[in-house]
């Protein structure tokens, strides 16, 4: 890869591991639904400019775009936040690792994925043991059901990509991303609506909001697409291996949330888990389709 490559590559494995600590701060002063609509209403202003020209490609594909941004952003986002409310922003990261692997499931479930070979399933049974000592290190803090809401990130996370694979292979990504913000804005508006915070956040909070739409949103995903032409699909999807990292490294030396025993073996796990089972080797006939790296 090129040094723009490789700076594209360092720059969105910093951005997509940041949101989980900014999801933090700014739940702690405004609801989910609040969060959720800010990041992509920020998002959606900033990126439809770039895609007008180009949303006929959309409205023509709507219903999959509509269930992409469901499965993508909406049910997914607004988890994520509520459960942030309860678990650490470190563990939030690391858990969504676990997306990837449930995605190669998915695929090979509905013939997407021809072929997983020995140490593809050795990974798989790592990463869910990675999985279930994570869960047991957050629910000794939080209680089941934020861990819950993570897991059914992780699966919103692998199925988009699936509906994208099958249904939206036609449509540009820069406005699908678009109108996909778009929805989930309109959707979320009404929830944010109605539990709008009485006073003024902090300018922690706000601040917080801000930057989950422009940085790890908008540009984000402009840089997200400029590394996909630049190296490719396969290699693009490699920052889930590092966000988790940043989310963790973040969320302990900015926060100073705790790791216990069992939450270190469970990233380790989850994370050699993941490499294994998404990793191609000579025999694989077929490009694994990876599951979404944004947070």
């Amino acid at each position: 890869m090129t040094r723009r490559t490789w700076t594209l590559f360092a720059a969105m494995s910093l951005i997509w591991g940041v949101p989980y600590l900014l999801i933090s701060e700014a739940v702690a002063e405004v609801s989910p639904a609040v969060v959720v609509f800010a990041r992509t209403a920020i998002g959606a202003v900033v990126l439809l400019p770039f895609a007008w020209r180009q949303l006929r490609a959309v409205w023509q594909h709507r219903w999959p775009v509509l269930a992409f941004a469901l499965l993508e952003m909406v049910g997914p986002w607004f988890l994520l936040s509520d459960a942030e409310r309860h678990l650490s922003s470190s563990l939030a990261g690391l858990l969504i690792a676990f997306a990837p692997v449930l995605a190669l499931v998915i695929a090979r479930l509905i013939g997407l994925e021809r072929r997983i070979g020995g140490l593809r399933i050795l990974g798989l049974v790592l990463a869910v043991a990675g999985v279930a000592a994570l869960g047991g290190g957050g629910m000794e803090t939080s209680g089941a059901w934020p861990v819950v809401e993570m897991l059914f990130v992780a699966v919103g996370y692998a199925i988009a990509p699936q509906v994208a694979a099958l249904k939206l292979g036609a449509v540009p990504a820069l406005p699908m991303t678009a109108v996909c913000l778009t929805v989930a804005a309109l959707i979320s508006a009404p929830f944010a609506a109605a539990t709008w915070p009485a006073s003024l956040p902090s300018s922690t909070a706000t601040g917080s909001l801000v930057l989950l739409g422009l940085l790890c949103t908008a540009l984000a995903f402009l840089l997200f697409f400029r590394l996909i032409a630049d190296a490719g699909p396969a290699r693009a999807t490699a920052i889930a291996y590092v966000n988790p990292v940043v989310a963790l490294a973040l969320g302990v030396s900015l926060r100073g949330e705790p790791i216990t025993l069992l939450i270190a073996a469970g990233a380790v796990l989850v994370l050699a888990g993941t490499f294994l089972a998404t990793r191609r080797s000579v025999h694989d006939a077929e490009p694994a389709l990876e599951s979404s790296t944004a947070p």
